[in-house]
């Protein structure tokens, strides 16, 4: 599909959030960046090939980076974390970009300013906030296989403190009040998985660990190896029956709003929203609304507006979990983003093109 400009989005897998899902399920432990180097060789496009005149030049963010990496032959790296701007003479051969986190838009802006850059690499699943600062000729790289298990850990977290009301509990712990009563259950629970990319289907793998009835939905129906996944055209009649929702879709035209009034107003009561992707997939007054007559909970990583500001009716939400875009911001990010980037050069010192390509401008 094309979207704004002149950017063409390549199918890939989920988000999170994520981009769209991928045709075969991922059996566990795939789409680590241990597996990254594995996929097909595909040789590189003018400026990401190394010849003997030049090297292809590669920023990453900081030293503790550049002293991890092995540099193969054919590359040459610099340091980068793009919060001021290169030397004109650095600046006329970098090649590749590899963001740091966190990066914002007057830091991507800088992008432009690199007459040679042919691809970009981002730490996050989830790039449509990346796409607007790129000049045009420009691979985008995200980072699928770096979040995939701390963004599961964390949908499941959030589902289990919402069922087992650890929010609850934690507010009597400060109040010193012992209390108890029955609650719901995560086992034999029927829970959609809306986004059955690659943290789509570690969230299932989860589930199912825990006795959950899984139902997986994607863009459009298929079979993987023998496992059902519903399209996203069977939503209306699906949503009756699920107990707990779990958002793990890209950010795109087609799912921005994708969890409406009609959407809500579908699931059965006590339902359980949990939206570990973009903000944007919920509508915020239509999910505040439920919230607000008790019908429905939810367990919120990512708002809209993001950051959440003080005032916002969200905070005082009843039967809402909030956590401020965690999914990814955990220990294991590093060493797995480290994992990523090597396996990138890697491929770059080979003529190759690179992986987990999500857009090209």
């Amino acid at each position: 599909m094309v979207p704004m400009s002149a950017t063409t989005r390549i199918p890939t897998t989920d988000q999170s959030a994520a981009t769209t899902e991928q045709g075969s399920r991922s059996p566990a432990g795939a789409g680590s960046p241990a597996d990254v180097g594995t996929a097909p060789a595909h040789r590189a496009r003018p400026g990401l090939a190394p010849s003997a005149q030049r090297p292809v030049t590669v920023t990453v963010p900081d030293e503790a980076t550049r002293h991890a990496l092995t540099v193969p032959r054919g590359v040459r790296l610099e340091v980068w974390d793009l919060t001021t701007d290169l030397p004109p003479e650095v600046a006329a051969d970098v090649d590749v970009v590899v963001v740091p986190h966190q990066a914002g838009r007057g830091t991507l802006a800088r992008l432009r300013d690199l007459p040679r850059l042919a691809a970009v690499q981002i730490p996050s699943a989830g790039f449509e906030h990346v796409l607007r600062h790129l000049p045009e000729g420009v691979l985008l790289c995200n980072g699928r296989g770096v979040h995939d298990d701390e963004t599961a850990e964390l949908a499941l977290a959030l589902t289990l403190a919402s069922l087992r009301g650890l929010d609850d509990y934690l507010r009597a712990q400060d109040r010193h009040e012992w209390t108890g009563r029955t609650r719901p259950s995560l086992a034999d629970r029927r829970a959609l998985v809306v986004g059955y990319g690659s943290i789509g289907g570690a969230v299932a793998r989860r589930l199912e660990a825990f006795s959950v009835d899984v139902v997986r939905v994607a863009t459009t129906a298929r079979d993987d190896d023998g496992v059902r996944v519903h399209g996203v055209d069977e939503l209306p009649a699906l949503l009756p029956g699920a107990e707990i929702v779990i958002l793990t879709v890209p950010l795109t035209p087609q799912t921005e709003g994708l969890v409406d009034a009609d959407f809500l107003a579908r699931l059965p009561d006590g339902a359980l929203v949990v939206n570990v992707a973009r903000g944007k997939v919920v509508d915020t007054g239509a999910l505040l609304a439920e919230l607000t007559s008790g019908r429905l909970r939810a367990a919120l990583d990512v708002t809209e507006p993001e950051p959440l500001p003080a005032d916002h009716p969200l905070w005082s939400a009843p039967g809402l979990i909030l956590t401020p875009h965690e999914g990814g911001n955990t220990t294991a990010t590093p060493r797995r983003m480290l994992a990523l980037v090597q396996a990138q050069l890697d491929r770059l010192g080979a003529g190759e093109e690179p992986v987990n390509v999500v857009a090209r401008t």
